[in-house]
């Protein structure tokens, strides 16, 4: 008995037809040999069946029992699952991934034909084969000028190492890749610089030139100035991406480049990259590295208590925990009953949509409750009921259960914290290009997002929580404690009820996606990851889009939703903390909150025999305006600058610099507290 195989092309994973007569111990070898594999196996018994089954399933690899034939591979009758299982796998690796790689050759082309990078790609006697139209626009020439010259049939630029191309053939006859700078002379006759990566093709030969025109400035890379994000100034560009077979990390390939150019460099340049390959390997890319205590102590304070969500240590390697600690409600307080909204209230929203509009006005006049009042408003601008499917009497209820959970005795981190990042999320997503770049979806995500992003906030930050061992950061791991809890609770609050459970009436599919969101952009409000959240918005969305005109720009954030997570992330950061770019007498008011909490939590650890997380935040002690000056310089500035250059935002950078310029003036002074005291007397 013989066996004879047959091959189409599919997709993965890999499926097999067997087609006996009869079941027997060879039909059986070959099923338990795909199962094995992992293969997707069907046997038919019958002609009939067999040729239904395979214009259904389109199988790539046909196992046919036939007698005497002279027109298939043989495959000698072993029963032995092993054996089954070798020469399926033989086969998945030798014609099947052939024919894949055969049926793709449309595609990759298609890909090559819109890829940004100019490719090249010759033959083993370096005769032009391809060349896709960003090498044509890069050099100037038109593909048919190309197609069959010889490489050495092209001008040459003299600006080149005499031994570049014995360098570069000695890779190449190497079977390795070479990656470095490289001069090329355009059809003009001008010489430009490119970072090309060459790859030798295994099987026919041949060579895959790579190239990207770009400048680099090696004092910008050897500056130490030069560590922080600036929109100012371009970033290095990446090499042209060929496909691998192997899987490599980004920043695998990026120390990879570096390697590569490292070889062709001067040795000044070849010592920069060395730094560069030194914080590369550092875990902590996104953090900057401060100087020492002494010389910004609340810079430092500042990071230490926002940035960190470990324990502190005390002398010695133990930890202090409060084990009677808990800051987590076990009692829900009851919602009040909220009637029409008063006039007094009604017209004070009349401004809502205004930057300027103040948020201790509207505190004042709903008894510290503007959460519900501000929210019934936005979200009925946004059509969030009609997305939602709920009712205002639902949609109402849900803001109140919200509110109550919200610390009225916190200085800081309580509803009227909340309405504002609401009301300034609110704002951004009138902004034009933030309109442009998102969907219904985003916007609603968004706003719930701001109304539950501090909600049972304990007035303390998460390394106090840590410090003391609370009953949410164990439950936590020290991870993200508050914004964890921040939207489980949500979460939990609103779907303990149908009175005010929001998603009860939209499909599982939106209420997963929307949830991912709302979670995606809570979590995104703690600090530690603040430098990678920028960063990434910086290096994402400013630098493409000072690249291309505003219809790309939303085209391509549009059709890349990670582009469209990290607006989100970046939009509900910004309206976190606004405060120094609200106007002053606003922006004073809330400086002076936060502050007087991080007071208490500095008298709270003191109380304790806690570690002092921010120890310039002592009340005898501390100078306002030089912490206001540091949160400024160290958080705000950049992460404005980048979400000023994308949403447009002239009148909050005003109020920055007139915020910025008050509390210089007191620091000048040596003024400790909000105002001056002739000020405070008028």
């Amino acid at each position: 008995q013989n066996l004879y195989f047959s091959f189409l092309l599919t997709q993965y994973p890999i499926q097999v037809l067997l087609i006996f007569a009869k079941e027997d111990n060879q039909s059986n070898g070959f099923w338990w040999a795909c199962d094995r594999a992992g293969y997707r196996c069907n046997v038919a018994w019958t002609l009939e069946s067999a040729l239904e089954c395979f214009l259904d399933k389109h199988q790539e690899i046909i196992v046919i029992d036939h007698r005497n034939s002279k027109y298939f591979d043989q495959f000698m009758e072993n029963t032995s699952v092993t054996a089954c299982y070798n020469e399926l796998v033989q086969i998945e690796h030798g014609e099947v991934r052939s024919q894949f790689k055969l049926r793709a050759c449309n595609a990759v082309f298609t890909a090559l034909d819109h890829c940004q990078e100019a490719v090249e790609i010759t033959s083993e006697d370096h005769v032009i084969q391809y060349v896709n139209p960003a090498f044509e626009r890069m050099m100037g020439y038109c593909k048919g000028e190309l197609i069959g010259k010889e490489l050495t049939e092209l001008p040459k630029s003299d600006r080149n190492s005499a031994d570049l191309l014995d360098n570069i053939n000695t890779f190449i006859k190497k079977g390795k890749e070479w990656q470095g700078v490289y001069y090329a002379r355009r059809k003009s006759g001008d010489s430009i610089q490119q970072h090309v990566k060459i790859t030798p093709v295994v099987g026919q030969g041949g060579w895959i030139f790579c190239r990207r025109k770009d400048s680099v400035d090696v004092k910008s890379i050897t500056s130490q100035s030069s560590d922080a994000p600036s929109l100012q100034t371009r970033r290095y560009s990446s090499m042209a991406r060929i496909h691998s077979m192997t899987i490599e990390a980004p920043i695998t390939k990026v120390i990879n480049i570096i390697n590569a150019a490292q070889e062709n460099s001067p040795i000044t340049v070849a010592e920069a990259l060395d730094r560069v390959l030194e914080i590369l390997r550092t875990t902590e890319l996104y953090s900057p590295q401060l100087g020492t205590k002494d010389e910004d102590p609340h810079t430092s304070d500042l990071v230490g208590g926002l940035m960190n969500d470990g324990l502190r240590r005390l002398s010695g390697n133990e930890y202090v925990f409060s084990k009677n600690m808990n800051l987590s409600h076990t009692h829900l307080p009851v919602p009040n009953t909220i009637n029409d909204v008063p006039p007094c209230i009604a017209q004070l929203l009349d401004n809502e949509e205004s930057w300027d509009f103040n948020i201790f006005e509207l505190e004042a006049v709903t008894n510290k409750r503007p959460l519900v009042y501000l929210g019934l408003k936005v979200f009925a601008r946004f059509g969030v009921s009609e997305f939602l499917n709920c009712s205002e009497a639902t949609l109402r209820a849900w803001l109140q259960v919200i509110e109550a959970n919200y610390h009225s005795t916190n200085s800081y981190h309580n509803s009227t914290h909340a309405a504002d990042v609401l009301h300034a999320t609110a704002f951004f997503l009138g902004k034009e290009r933030v309109k442009g770049s998102l969907d219904h979806l985003d916007e609603v995500a968004a706003l719930i997002a701001a109304t539950i992003h501090d909600v049972d906030h304990p007035g303390r930050t998460n390394s106090f929580l840590c410090n003391a061992g609370s009953e949410l950061a164990v439950l936590y791991n020290d991870t993200a404690v508050l914004e964890s809890h921040h939207t489980a609770l949500a979460f939990q609050l609103t779907m303990k009820d149908s009175k005010y459970n929001i998603f009860k009436n939209i499909d599982r599919n939106r209420y997963r996606t929307l949830r991912q969101a709302i979670i995606d952009m809570v979590l995104a409000t703690e600090m530690t990851k603040h430098f990678e959240h920028v960063n990434k918005f910086v290096n994402s969305i400013n630098k493409p889009m000072s690249e291309s005109s505003d219809t790309e720009c939303t085209a391509n954030i549009k059709n890349f939703p990670d582009n469209q997570t990290l607006i989100k992330r970046m939009m509900i950061k910004c309206a976190d903390v606004a405060n120094p770019c609200r106007p002053l007498e606003l922006c004073i008011e809330w400086a002076g909150r936060i502050s007087e909490e991080y007071f208490a939590q500095t008298d709270e650890e003191k109380r304790q025999g806690l570690p002092v997380v921010m120890p310039v935040f002592d009340r005898n002690t501390c100078s306002i305006p030089k912490s206001q000056i540091s949160f400024i310089d160290y958080f705000i500035t950049d992460m404005f600058d980048a979400w000023d250059a994308f949403a447009h935002l002239p009148v909050l950078m005003q109020h920055l610099a007139n915020n910025y310029k008050h509390w210089k003036t007191l620091d000048d002074l040596k003024c400790k507290s909000l105002r001056l005291p002739s000020e405070n007397n008028n």
